[in-house]
């Protein structure tokens, strides 16, 4: 199981032409199979052309066959290497898994949801991100559905170390909170698809402002992407049965995690402050036991 050539493909997927998705999806389903296949044998199993093959391979940033040969092969003799006795699991969950296997996948799924979340990560753009929160005097998050409680997590954690931050679900009212942010505001839009409509206009809203808009998608070149200043993509594996659900939110709880922790390491004093007021306000609510 390849890194990350693989996770590449995968979030480039909705803007490939059908061809195109035809040998990626191949390249996806059998990597080594691939990595050892001429570019007219690729291009016959995905029944299509050498042509269409190339144009694939540079679509997602290579230049040409054999390079997207070499980075398969180099990532999935690393992976297998470092795989050593373990077991493959497969993450997609059939109908006749019965329930031990389907446990085994979704932790498996859930968990390389993670694990590549952080390994392609930009850093430099999470750098520009915290800067921009740090510096801002609101920011105020959008996301529907599944990637609305994402939202609301960034929102409290925010919230906890002493910044001015709101999270808007309902599609409405977050057009509302955009059109009055300005020039010294942030406004995140969260999306694993990036094509959630009312997340893309909320941002696009604030962006005509002038703000400082800031993307969470698993799909670099999504609306939503395109809408935003600063991009930083999750990688999540989503299941059978499970679209839109748990691998997608947890990838996008670790970007979270990662912009909260930087944020409160570039403002120490006052968020450690800050956490501590808010505990203290907090602990008084718990029962005591006997």
């Amino acid at each position: 199981m390849t890194e990350g050539t693989t996770v590449r493909i995968k979030s480039l997927m909705p803007v490939l032409s059908n061809a195109e998705k035809r040998v990626a999806q191949r390249v996806l389903d059998a990597p080594g199979s691939a990595a050892a296949s001429t570019i007219t044998t690729l291009a016959l199993d995905c029944d299509t052309s050498e042509a269409t093959v190339v144009r694939f391979c540079r679509a997602v940033g290579f230049m040409g066959f054999r390079a997207l040969r070499l980075a398969l092969a180099t990532e999935v003799g690393r992976a297998e290497g470092g795989a050593g006795s373990a077991r493959t699991v497969s993450g997609d969950i059939r109908p006749g898994d019965d329930l031990d296997q389907v446990v085994e996948k979704i932790a498996f799924a859930d968990a390389r949801a993670v694990e590549e979340t952080a390994q392609q990560l930009d850093l430099d753009a999470l750098r520009l991100v915290i800067e921009a929160i740090v510096a801002a005097r609101r920011i105020d998050i959008y996301g529907v559905g599944a990637s609305a409680f994402v939202g609301l997590d960034l929102q409290q954690k925010l919230h906890r170390i002493g910044l001015v931050s709101f999270a808007w679900i309902d599609p409405h009212v977050a057009l509302t909170s955009a059109a009055l942010l300005g020039r010294r505001d942030v406004a995140v839009g969260i999306s694993h698809s990036g094509a959630t409509q009312d997340t893309v206009d909320a941002l696009a809203q604030a962006r005509e402002n002038g703000v400082t808009t800031i993307a969470v998608t698993n799909f670099p070149r999504s609306a939503l992407a395109e809408t935003a200043d600063l991009v930083l993509t999750t990688a999540a594996r989503e299941t059978t049965f499970r679209s839109g659900a748990t691998a997608s939110r947890l990838a996008q709880l670790t970007v979270v995690d990662c912009m909260f922790v930087g944020v409160a390491q570039r403002t120490f004093e006052s968020s450690q402050l800050a956490l501590e007021v808010t505990y203290d306000a907090a602990k008084r609510r718990r029962m005591k036991t006997r």
